[in-house]
């Protein structure tokens, strides 16, 4: 699928849940600027283009975000849409997530030179979470289900199917 089924209004996203070979996600720790006190864990990606297509916006928020920049066959998905209503700076927006899964063959570091104002301004750092991480934690980590939902993705791979998700 290379172009986003668009609604009307909606900011369409391309994330990447990023793996290195220990099995460890990326995520982010932000926070919105008008909320401070509440943090929360999050994907690398963002919002797609004008004239963008989905893998196209995805490899280049990773690039943006970590400095990595991977081949289009490295991606594989969209394996997952979140359809979600928030609010961020005080703006609300509905917003489409697709996920995307990219598996790195070698450790490899994160270079976060590439983020815009506002990411600088709003993310606080990050770190590579494993599966226990994941469940044990009390923190907010967006999408709610990746506990849950990433373990079986890891294990048994991409069914080639789009599943929707909180």
């Amino acid at each position: 699928m290379a172009e986003p089924i668009s609604r009307p209004g909606v900011r369409v996203a391309a994330r990447v849940l990023l793996v290195d070979p220990a099995q460890r996600l990326l995520l982010f720790h932000g926070v919105d600027p008008h909320v401070p006190d509440e943090s929360f864990w999050f994907t690398a990606g963002g919002g797609v283009e004008p004239g963008e297509d989905l893998l196209a916006g995805a490899r280049r928020e990773l690039r943006e975000e970590t400095g990595l920049w991977l081949p289009p066959d490295r991606l594989v998905g969209p394996v997952w849409l979140r359809r979600v209503r928030f609010s961020f700076e005080g703006v609300e927006y509905d917003s489409d997530e697709w996920f995307f899964l990219a598996a790195l063959t070698d450790p490899a570091e994160v270079d976060t030179a590439g983020f815009t104002d506002l990411e600088n301004r709003t993310v606080r750092g990050h770190r590579w979470w494993g599966a226990d991480d994941l469940r044990r934690t009390t923190e907010t980590v967006y999408p709610l289900q990746l506990a849950e939902l990433l373990p079986g993705l890891l294990a048994d791979g991409w069914d080639g199917r789009l599943r929707l998700i909180d």
